[in-house]
């Protein structure tokens, strides 16, 4: 076998390191159910994947409205006493202090109260713990602050579930405190006046998964009933529970799903101003437009087609604008945004949103680079580790937890990411001429993989730990940094318990196999059912095997732009199926790809001067499990294309070296042989050219021929 210096071989260009769960698919029941449902067989197959696999079942899921809810008020325990208390609140003209949090839910929870509470007629003002200096959640000094203003009741967002110690400062204080959370529980509950948190409720209750703003909309909805004022108030509140919940990522499952399908269609239309101007500066304002077929048939022509909000345009394009600010500048500048009744100030601070949002992206990309930096230059071994901790300093941790996740997707390990903080950062009350030094601290995120609890990780090191929390899939917390090493140790410890070597990889879910031929915009229109998508409910994820990589470029900040196409085996002759596009978001480091893949991906759309293209957005890519490029029983004998061309490769022994030859249409060959930096160009050998393999052409072209034989490093 030829040595990797020889020339790229098939693992010499890197594949994301993945491992893919294909459902298993049932196509007669998917036929049967597809029948019921008037969906595509391959969406069919999606809703068995999701467990709703009977007609009845799929049809709730399809038409949530159709289900009888029961109400909210018998299913949260001190509902009914919260909207008591708010109430009197409002008749008696007491102050009204709400305490949010500085990520999305947190946010569109406060603003959410702001706007019904002042439609109430209530006297109400807002605070936010600062995220640089204070951490997350309620705390002593915002209480003995609201005391001092004279406010009477306190009511807490997205927070204050784990406060004990402020709430108890508070009932000490004479404040009436209700906690609206969706945050797991502590072991004891803090002596609030009303507790509303759907952990509180049955697994069973719709209500389960709601976010923070999901709890917020009920109770304002709950309270504007009492009042007799719903009128006007529904929708704009619900416009600020679905960007709140799909922001959050909530699951979209119970009332979840059946609001956020609501919500979804009043957003394009939205009454609230600072909506309008975000989808404008987003660039997602309604416009007409043509949608494209890839294939190359215009599909649909009616230029009056609306745009519409997705689920996917709040996760990755309004939720970041207003996630952001709370990650690196003032949540005032959301709460102002989303509770303004002036379109200018509105569009003022949209733009501010966008400028942020631009200084989030600088920074998680500096970040992100110089991490994968330091883990390629160390002697880390993920494998033995089982987990990657790594703390750097000058990081800023408003944007490492979105550096951590990007880290997993890379190295396929639970990522704790950290970077160094003084005890009393952000104080003034140090002298100046103080000869103690504040003691250095860490401070960081976590983000797991599905076989790694993160919070049970972080209990499991709760010793060495100053403040920390979080859920299964991630978690915040701070140390002294003179515990790093035993906290590195001990995270390995625990992930020895629950991960295997297998595990260590990247999972991509595959739903369903699909020919490219049935990649159309009907299949594409038909997924609007199965919406609103995320957690709980994943998009559906295709695969196509044996596709050909026509073309190949890398465009933007390192992401990959693909012209694809299908052979067609069904027929005694090869044929080529229609051309379509894909992008490979952020998989610069995999240029090129090998000419010839089974792909996974999702279906999107791209506008484009006023045409809309359909695309897929690829997720995961492996080498062919059975290639029809293989032409010949012998092992070392592979058709592949490159450049949209075909070519026939082989190895072949010449005494006791090794060559790789490489054929084209025209007869013409490419011999190299192990070692050697040229090769041999021609129809025979005593008329072949030397050239120079390193040129970019042969370089990819002998890569190409490398991935088609299969062929390993020694």
């Amino acid at each position: 076998m030829l040595e990797s210096s020889s020339f790229p071989s098939a693992s010499s260009s890197k594949l994301p390191n993945q491992r893919w769960h294909l459902f298993p698919p049932q196509p007669e029941k998917a036929e049967q159910l597809a029948a019921a449902t008037e969906l595509s067989p391959l969406l069919a197959q999606v809703l068995i994947n999701r467990g709703f696999d009977s007609e009845e079942v799929a049809a709730i899921f399809l038409d949530p409205e159709s289900e009888a809810l029961p109400a909210p008020i018998n299913e949260l325990p001190d509902l009914e006493k919260s909207v008591e208390f708010l109430h009197d609140a409002i008749i008696q003209h007491q102050k009204i202090a709400i305490c949010g949090d500085y990520d999305a839910d947190g946010m569109t929870s406060t603003a959410l109260l702001m706007r019904a509470l002042s439609a109430l007629g209530g006297d109400v003002t807002y605070a936010i713990p600062s995220r640089m200096k204070e951490g997350y959640g309620i705390n002593n000094r915002i209480i003995e602050e609201f005391h001092q203003e004279g406010i009477g009741l306190v009511l807490t967002v997205d927070n204050g579930i784990s406060a004990y110690e402020p709430i108890a400062k508070a009932r000490e204080l004479g404040l009436t405190v209700i906690i609206t959370d969706h945050h797991d529980l502590p072991p004891k509950l803090p002596p609030a006046h009303a507790i509303l948190n759907p952990k509180l409720i049955k697994e069973t209750s719709p209500y389960r998964g709601l976010a923070g703003v999901g709890v917020a909309y009920v109770l304002a909805i709950s309270l504007a009933q009492k009042m007799g004022k719903v009128q006007g108030l529904v929708n704009p509140l619900l416009e600020l529970f679905t960007l709140g919940t799909i922001a959050d990522l909530a699951a979209l499952t119970g009332v979840n799903r059946r609001w956020v399908k609501r919500g979804l269609k009043r957003l394009l239309y939205s009454e609230i101003k600072g909506v309008q101007a975000l989808i404008e500066v987003a660039g997602l304002s309604g416009s007409s437009r043509v949608l494209i077929d890839n294939t190359d048939n215009l599909q649909y022509n009616n230029n009056t087609t609306k745009k519409e909000i997705k689920p996917e345009d709040i996760g990755f394009r309004l939720g970041p604008r207003i996630n952001a600010v709370g990650r690196i500048a003032d949540p005032q500048i959301v709460i102002e945004l989303l509770t303004t009744e002036n379109m200018g100030i509105a569009l003022e601070r949209a733009m501010q949103c966008e400028q942020i949002n631009q200084q989030r992206q600088q920074l998680c990309e500096e970040i992100e680079q110089e991490a994968i930096a330091w883990c390629e230059n160390s002697n880390i071994d993920l494998k033995k580790e089982r987990v990657l901790v790594i703390v750097q300093p000058g990081w800023h941790h408003g944007v490492i937890g979105i550096v951590a996740s990007r880290l997993v997707d890379r190295y396929g390990v639970p990522v704790f990411i950290g970077t160094y903080e003084t005890e009393s950062e952000g104080e003034e009350n140090l002298e100046e001429n103080s000869s103690e030094k504040p003691a250095k601290m860490i401070r960081g995120s976590a983000r797991g993989i599905p076989e790694f609890h993160v919070f049970d990780a972080l209990q499991f090191c709760a010793d060495l730990l100053g403040k920390f929390g979080g859920h299964k899939a991630a978690g915040g917390f701070s140390f002294a940094a003179e515990n790093l090493d035993q906290f590195r140790q001990r995270l390995s410890e625990f992930a020895h318990q629950c991960l295997e070597i297998e595990h260590l990889k990247p999972l991509v879910k595959v739903d369903v196999q699909a020919n490219l031929k049935q990649i159309n915009f009907d299949l594409y229109h038909q997924i609007d059912r199965l919406h609103p998508c995320g957690i709980e409910n994943d998009p559906p994820i295709f695969w196509t095997p044996n596709v050909r990589i026509v073309k190949q470029k890398t465009v933007g900040n390192g992401h990959i732009k693909l012209t694809l196409s299908q052979d067609n085996l069904s027929e005694q002759r090869i044929t080529a199926l229609p051309n379509i596009d894909a992008i490979a978001w952020r998989w610069g480091d995999y240029f090129p790809l090998p000419t010839q893949l089974d792909i996974a991906y999702q279906l999107r759309t791209n506008d484009w001067q006023g045409q809309t293209s359909l695309e897929l957005e690829i997720v995961g890519v492996r080498l062919p499990q059975n290639s029809p490029v293989f032409t010949s029983k012998t092992k070392n004998l592979a058709e592949f294309y490159y450049k949209d061309r075909k070519y026939i490769c082989t190895l072949c022994d010449r005494g006791s070296l090794t060559e790789l030859r490489i054929r084209n249409s025209e007869g013409k060959v490419l011999a190299i042989e192990k070692g050697q930096q040229t090769g041999l160009l021609g129809k025979n050998r005593q008329e072949a050219k030397i050239v120079d393999i390193s040129q970019p052409f042969y370089h990819h072209l002998i890569r190409a021929a490398c991935h088609a034989l299969g062929m390993e490093d020694e």
